[in-house]
């Protein structure tokens, strides 16, 4: 087993998706000892995708310059990551009721056409297929799933737009009003997951 593990919460140790988005992995590899894990910390900064991204990207230049190479390589040193994995695992702390800069910045740097999906007659078409997702949903007032919510529908869709449907959540929610019992419904759904 393969396992992509991503953070991308700024609280460093006082991070609630971190400590979760670890203990899934720990649980991960305790049923699969010689599981490979390969960690990105987004924190410590992803690209925006801008006017130089998408000439180097969208544009293919037949010769491109050393900056559009590089440009070109990190977004495929993250896809290339996906690639390899068996398992993603994904810290979503929830930040004005959506995702973090960071972790939206990454989902850009993959949502890549012709690379990670595919349009169609049908419609787009996700190639990254065959993969699994464990999302460690973490949040101080947004219930998970309500109204509200405006991170885990999208990562959601983000994941199943580039062929990634097996999707589960463990959400720790309205931290900021009920600590204990937000990460007891996280506990519980850890608890629940197949490892």
């Amino acid at each position: 087993m393969n396992i992509l593990h991503i953070d991308s919460a700024i609280t460093a140790d006082a991070s609630v998706s971190r400590d979760l988005t670890a203990q899934i992995v720990a649980k991960l590899k305790s049923t699969h000892p010689d599981a490979t894990v390969t960690y990105r910390d987004l924190n410590t900064g992803v690209p925006t995708i801008d006017t130089a991204w998408f000439q180097a990207i969208r544009q293919t230049p037949e010769t491109p310059s050393d900056a559009q190479k590089q440009i070109i390589a990190t977004s495929d040193a993250y896809i290339q990551d996906i690639r390899d994995a068996d398992v993603l695992v994904i810290g979503l702390p929830v930040y004005n009721f959506t995702v973090t800069a960071q972790l939206k910045n990454w989902l850009d740097q993959i949502a890549r056409a012709g690379v990670t999906f595919r349009y169609t007659a049908e419609g787009p078409e996700g190639l990254m297929t065959g993969k699994r997702a464990i999302i460690a949903y973490a949040a101080a007032g947004t219930p998970f799933g309500s109204d509200l919510d405006f991170a885990s529908d999208y990562l959601q869709h983000m994941l199943g737009f580039i062929g990634i449907t097996d999707v589960t959540f463990v959400a720790a929610d309205r931290l900021a009003f009920d600590r204990d019992a937000g990460l007891a419904r996280a506990r519980a759904a850890l608890d629940a997951i197949a490892a």
